[in-house]
Parts: structure tokens; C-alpha cells; sequence
């Protein structure tokens, strides 16, 4: 790498602030499924709603010093299950949210909600509250699958909850899906691609289940498919979706045109979030071109108690570390980004990384274009050797 350059600040040629994003966690589930190492709990007989949306209000108000009066463009309610909370509660949440911090005229506010947890009423008073996309976490329609991955709904339960979400006003879902399940054949993750497409959903998450540590799969791991099985179940469900107009922009992420999830792309254009709630990660730069990522104390006990601090820890990146930070995220794009976002989101020069690039380039990782930072083919499918060559 060469010597550290001098960052750029905002309103000199290059760094600009980039857009802003909150990321709320609600921890709670029905229960823990076994392949899921995310920072969820078990829900009780009754939740806490009222003391959580008072501690994720006061953890907001703390953080809010560092975002310059800059308005969100996006909000994601994200677990966890938040579909197990009130109306009411989100709606007490979201008018507070605002009383501290501007929302954009389009602000995209989306709330992940899982089959299992649908009510007609409560999804329209979601709606009603301006909660304006759903993510339904379907994972597949089959019922030994289903089964396996220890879900609490069946492949009915996930039909109707796309019909409900319609019915309650909501033109705009996606569809979270599994594929690379326990015995799943090319038939078993075509059938359920098939039919979540049918469902309409302008948006498909569609990626392959990782066994991660910490899990029940982890220290009980079931019988997954060969590579082979796995790549033929890639190759064919690609070609389904985009045969259906489900465009690819992202690793695991298809949409319809124009529907891509503006906050999913704000994390990977390497944007800046607030994170509020028990485990919640933020990333945000300030006027002078530093960029921090900070984390949320993590068990919700811990969260709720009005001795402790919201705050578990907090770096600064180091010039260095913004290379991979940033092409970390943007690679998974398909398209990548233009060349120039990174001056405007890290206030360096591309010569910062130039020889990496040059040599991921030279070995077939990244495209040949001084305009665009874009992986080929061959580095969208070996994204992690492409990625260490920027390591610092």
C-alpha cells in the first residue's frame, strides 16, 4: 500500500457525505431456528414493548450528535421477529424516530415479518403507519423442509401471507428464500422458487443456507447437498428468475425494475446507518472524512437496563482498511459501482489501492474499466480470493 494520504473533507474536491439509513433490531422470535446465528431470543408470554421502544428512543436521542441534522432515507425493522410487536408500539416508535430526525419525501421503510406471525388488521395498521415495504421470510414452501428448518409456519401459511400483504396495501415485498437445504434436490428449490414467483413479489432474496457456528446446525449438522447438486440448483434458479423478469443486482438479491431495496443498496454503496436496538451495528462518517463503525450492547436484559449504556464499542476505520471496507460491500453489487464513489465515500484517491486493483484485474477478478470497480463473472463467483487482494 503506499503512504496514507490526507483524507478530504466534506465540500473540498471528492468526499461527500453519503446518504443515511437506520437499522432498527427487534431481538425476539417465536423461536430460535436452528440455522440462524443472528442476535435473537426466544420471546416470553409478554413482550416488553413499551420499556424497548422507550430504550430504542433514548438510544437514538444518544446517537444522534453524530448525523449533523441529516435526514434517513431509509428504515428496516429487522430481527428477530418485528412483526411480533403492536401496531401500536411501532407506530409510538416511528412518530419518535421522526420527532428527532427528518425523514426523506420517499423514505423506504421496511419491516421483515415472518408467515407465521401475519394478522389481516395488524399488517393494515402497519401499512397505515407508513411502513411501506414488507420482507416475508418464507424460506420454502415444503413442509419437510420447512420442518428441518425448524419454522413455525407451513407452505400455505407463507401463500397467504403474500395475498394478506397485498390485501393489506403493500405493492411492494420481497421474499426471503432458502435454497441448498437439508436433501434438497434441483426439483425441491425450483418447485419453491416457482412458487414464490408466483406470489408477485417485486423483490426475491434468494440465497444458499450456510451451516455458521454458534447454531444448532453447527454442532448437529444435517445432510446437505453435494457441490454439484449445489451449483446445478444455482445455475438453473438464476436462469428461472431471470426468465420471470427478476433481475440480478446483488449476490443473493433479484427485483423487478426499480424495486431493488434502496436500504440494502445504501449498505452496499458503503452509505451510512445508525443502528438502534440490542446488538445493532452502525457505520457513519463525519464532516471530516472519519468513518466509524460502532456496535449496541447485545442481550436484550442488558439493553433494557437503564444503568448500562446503549454503547458496546466503537472504532475508526484507518485509511488502509477503506479499500477492502468499501469494495467488501460494493463487489457484491453485479454491476459494481462507478469508479469515482470511492473518493466520494472515503475522501481518498483510487491510487490507494491502484497496484491491487491492477493485479486483481491482470488475473481475471475484476473488470478492465477505469470507470467502474465491477467483478467479473469469475470474481462474483470467487468474491472472497477477489477480495484479498485488498486487504491492508
Amino acid at each position: 500500500m503506499p503512504s496514507s494520504p490526507q483524507r478530504l473533507s466534506q465540500g473540498e474536491t471528492g468526499f461527500q457525505l453519503p446518504p443515511l439509513s437506520l437499522y432498527i433490531h427487534i431481538p425476539w422470535c417465536v423461536k430460535k431456528c436452528p440455522y440462524c446465528d443472528f442476535n435473537s431470543h426466544t420471546a416470553g408470554p409478554n413482550l416488553p414493548e413499551d420499556a424497548y421502544v422507550d430504550a430504542l428512543l433514548a438510544d437514538l436521542q444518544a446517537d444522534l450528535e453524530h448525523v449533523h441534522g441529516r435526514a434517513l432515507t431509509s428504515i428496516f425493522f429487522g430481527g428477530g421477529t418485528p412483526s411480533l410487536f403492536s401496531a401500536k408500539a411501532l407506530g409510538r416508535l416511528l412518530e419518535g424516530v421522526e420527532q428527532r430526525i427528518a425523514f426523506a419525501p420517499d423514505i423506504e421503510i421496511t419491516l421483515e415479518a415472518n408467515p407465521g406471525t401475519f394478522e389481516q388488521a395488524k399488517f393494515r395498521d402497519y401499512r397505515h403507519l407508513g411502513i411501506n415495504r414488507l420482507s416475508i421470510g418464507v424460506q420454502s414452501f415444503q413442509a419437510p423442509k420447512l420442518i428441518a428448518l425448524g419454522r413455525i409456519h407451513n407452505g400455505d401459511e407463507a401463500v397467504r401471507a403474500a395475498d394478506m400483504a397485498r390485501a393489506a396495501g403493500f405493492d411492494n415485498f420481497n421474499m426471503d428464500l432458502m435454497h441448498g437445504l437439508p436433501d434438497q434436490s434441483i426439483d425441491d428449490a425450483l418447485n419453491d422458487l416457482r412458487i414464490a414467483i408466483a406470489q408477485g413479489p417485486t423483490h426475491l432474496s434468494w440465497y444458499q443456507l450456510t451451516v455458521e457456528p454458534n447454531t444448532v446446525f453447527w454442532n448437529q449438522p444435517p445432510v446437505m447437498p453435494e457441490d454439484d447438486v449445489l451449483w446445478d440448483i444455482q445455475e438453473a434458479g438464476q436462469a428461472l428468475l431471470a426468465a420471470e423478469g427478476y433481475a440480478q443486482y446483488e449476490v443473493s438479491a433479484y427485483a423487478h425494475a426499480g424495486k431493488a431495496a434502496r436500504h440494502n443498496l445504501n449498505y452496499w454503496t458503503f452509505g451510512d446507518f445508525l443502528g438502534i436496538g440490542a446488538g445493532a451495528h452502525a457505520k457513519l462518517s463525519n464532516p471530516n472524512g472519519r468513518i466509524s463503525r460502532s456496535w449496541k450492547t447485545r442481550l436484550p436484559k442488558d439493553y433494557l437496563d437503564t444503568r448500562k449504556r446503549f454503547s458496546a464499542g466503537e472504532r475508526a476505520l484507518e485509511v488502509d482498511e477503506l479499500p477492502f471496507e468499501f469494495l467488501m460491500n460494493v463487489l457484491r453489487l453485479t454491476d459494481g459501482a462507478a469508479s469515482e464513489l470511492f473518493t466520494q465515500r472515503t475522501g481518498l484517491p483510487l491510487t490507494q489501492f491502484a497496484a491491487a486493483r491492477a493485479d486483481a484485474e491482470q488475473r481475471g477478478l475484476l473488470i478492465s474499466d477505469p470507470s467502474r470497480l465491477s467483478a467479473t463473472r469469475e470474481g462474483q463467483l470467487f468474491l472472497n480470493d477477489l477480495l484479498q487482494h485488498f486487504l491492508p
